[in-house]
């Protein structure tokens, strides 16, 4: 007996299947509607204006003519006949070179003694253990609460004891080791697993083996933050080296862009060519050291 065969609908043949839209999300897979993203944008852009915009101003300032109007309105912000004339009147004006480079003296130091300073420090409260380690911590937090005006006199009373004055050396000696670079350092070791040094522990290395050829090359990124730090807090300070210097010969470049702005305020192409002068070495290292300056960022997140 022949059993019915069911009728099989015919299958339809397979079309090419629609591109999908790609769909925005966030660090958690969340999707992020267009007008938050064009929102986001905006509000970079702003910040951006906001930042860059003068420095971008100055630069421009800096390259124009001295026949070229800077006050013309509406502003044109590039310049007509772009000129290094500006930067030559600079450097026949002040010893803007000597002045450069007694602030890299200043800044290079005081980079190398944070770096080793605020190494050393953070390890000490982040990995041993011995009694008064949090006060210790809460000293570190506590400086960094007091300001620096209230602590200048105290300071400069300390140098001239120790025969310090006018000299770079005193420049140096009182941001050699910054709390906020002690605390950054401290945060990055914690965060490494103790697992990592239990197992040299293990196998022999003592605390000195143990930091340099583990726990430092793993900090590597908070330790380009903290030199970074340091050389813009050495670079751009005015209010010390004007207080511990009277020699001309020693001053740093703050302390004398200051005396070419006192002389030809009304020259604002020359003042703005001295200032692109003071910013261009921080922007040169940012620009070498913002790879390991965001990784350091997330390794020195403070933990909760």
């Amino acid at each position: 007996m022949s059993t019915p065969v069911k009728n099989r609908t015919a299958e339809p043949p397979p079309t090419a299947e629609r591109p999908r839209r790609r769909r925005v999300t966030d660090d958690h897979g969340q999707r992020v509607p267009l007008w938050e993203l064009a929102l986001r944008y905006l509000l970079l852009l702003a910040v951006l204006v906001l930042t860059v915009g003068p420095f971008l101003w100055q630069l421009s300032t800096s390259l124009k003519g001295p026949t070229e109007d800077i006050f013309s309105s509406p502003p044109r912000f590039l310049p007509g006949d772009p000129t290094l004339h500006n930067y030559r009147r600079v450097a026949d004006t002040i010893p803007v070179w000597d002045y450069a480079l007694n602030s890299l003296k200043v800044a290079g130091a005081n980079v190398v003694t944070n770096c080793v300073g605020s190494a050393l420090a953070g390890y000490a409260l982040a990995r041993l253990r011995y009694r008064g380690r949090r006060v210790a911590t809460l000293v570190f937090i506590l400086a960094m609460l007091v300001p620096v005006e209230g602590i200048i006199i105290a300071q400069f009373t300390t140098m001239r004891e120790l025969g310090l004055n006018n000299t770079l050396i005193g420049v140096v000696l009182p941001g050699c080791v910054g709390a906020m670079n002690v605390l950054l350092m401290r945060n990055a070791f914690l965060n490494l697993p103790y697992e990592i040094e239990e197992a040299a522990f293990v196998d022999g290395a003592n605390v000195w083996q143990r930091f340099l050829r583990i726990a430092l090359p793993s900090v590597k990124g908070t330790l380009a933050v903290a030199a970074i730090f340091a050389f813009m807090g050495a670079w751009d300070d005015f209010l010390w080296p004007l207080i511990v210097l009277s020699d001309p010969s020693k001053f740093t470049l703050t302390i004398g862009l200051n005396y070419l702005h006192g002389t030809f305020a009304n020259d604002e192409r020359l003042v703005a060519a001295g200032t692109v002068i003071a910013v261009a070495p921080l922007i040169a290292l940012f620009a070498c050291l913002q790879r390991y300056f965001f990784r350091g960022v997330g390794e020195g997140a403070v933990k909760g």
